[in-house]
């Protein structure tokens, strides 16, 4: 018998295609809190199978853990437990949030290229103004990803529909992804759509042909800090920089001093340096940045239950079998870099 705690909101027809499966028996906590929670020993110490937001504070009471699904793409919060050091798979829910991000992304770049927030400041000032500047069109542009997961490849998806240039900048190449949660019929799984793709080696030759330069990795502790004010500096002095992957990835002076001097003509900002942004930090007042909340993928998306409950039953079925996991993460990205659980 195979024994999992649901520790997530219950989306009812995936819970009915999880009892379906054979040999599972289900506990699903009640009440549902989004922030870390502690649960009896007796409840805990049994389950082999977890999926959660948050692993429980009392996770050391979870002695017949051998996996863990976590209902978000960033899996950060996961390293300190070190989850390999007791003998726990990890998987995150890539894929999950793929849709709705790719749409901020070609949202933001529509409302970037026809300067939309400099509009509705003139509706609201009562000001006619029909200027070049509000005329101009996305077709043509060059997009490039760093990195090449999940978000960018759906971005990347429609992005060519729309008649844009995709180049990627990736350390090992842009491969097939047979191996990663995907809506159906959405995103690059066979990894065709770039019209062309860099190496690290490259990144210079990247950036410098760029409109738009697209944010696409995890954070980590090698990836915090990864732009530097040289690549900010590399970008055309008209290229926008769209970050809804994680803030901390582009280092905050240098991005700080690439709008105010105009080394970028501007940016648009889903994930941040601080949560909430402190309403004086400099970044709200600058007229050629687009602030959200971190919104553009979230656990209040329209489809992220039915995606997140899609994902794990898939899973759980593939555990069953001795399949690989869908979005399983790479020991080595779940260790501390000291080696030493913190």
């Amino acid at each position: 018998m195979t024994k999992i705690l649901i520790d997530v909101p219950v989306y009812a027809p995936g819970l009915e295609k999880l009892k379906a499966l054979p040999g599972v028996d289900i506990t699903v906590c009640d009440p549902i809190a989004e922030e870390a929670i502690v649960r009896s020993t007796s409840l805990v110490a049994e389950q082999e199978i977890l999926l959660c937001a948050v692993p429980p504070e009392n996770l050391d009471d979870m002695t017949a853990l051998r996996w863990t699904q976590i209902g978000s793409s960033g899996f950060e919060h996961l390293i300190p437990l070190d989850l390999p050091r007791r003998g726990v798979r990890g998987s995150n829910a890539r894929g999950v949030f793929d849709i709705p991000i790719a749409e901020w992304c070609i949202a933001m770049m529509v409302n970037l290229t026809r300067d939309l927030p400099q509009m509705m400041r003139n509706q609201q000032a009562g000001h006619w103004d029909r200027g070049v500047a509000f005329q101009k069109e996305l077709r043509g542009h060059t997009i490039g990803f760093w990195g090449y997961g999940g978000l960018c490849r759906e971005t990347a998806r429609i992005a060519k529909v729309m008649g844009l240039r995709v180049h990627v900048l990736a350390r090992n190449g842009v491969q097939p992804k047979d191996d990663v949660y995907c809506v159906a019929g959405t995103g690059d799984p066979d990894g065709l759509l770039p019209d062309a793709v860099y190496t690290l080696d490259e990144k210079e030759a990247f950036l410098s042909g760029l409109d738009f330069l697209i944010m696409g990795l995890p954070l980590n502790d090698h990836t915090r800090g990864l732009v530097t004010a040289e690549d900010l500096r590399a970008l055309p002095s008209t290229a926008r920089v769209l970050n809804p992957a994680r803030g901390p990835l582009i280092q905050e002076e240098a991005l700080l001093q690439a709008l105010r001097e105009g080394w970028i003509a501007g940016a648009a900002l889903d994930t941040h340096y601080y949560y909430p942004m402190p309403a004086d930090h400099p970044l709200w007042a600058m007229s050629n940045v687009i602030m959200t909340p971190h919104i553009s993928g979230s656990t209040k998306g329209t489809h992220y239950l039915e995606r997140v409950w899609d994902l794990f039953v898939q899973n759980v079925a593939r555990y069953q079998a001795g399949e690989p996991l869908l979005n399983e993460l790479d020991p080595a990205a779940l260790t501390p870099i000291s080696g030493v659980q913190k």
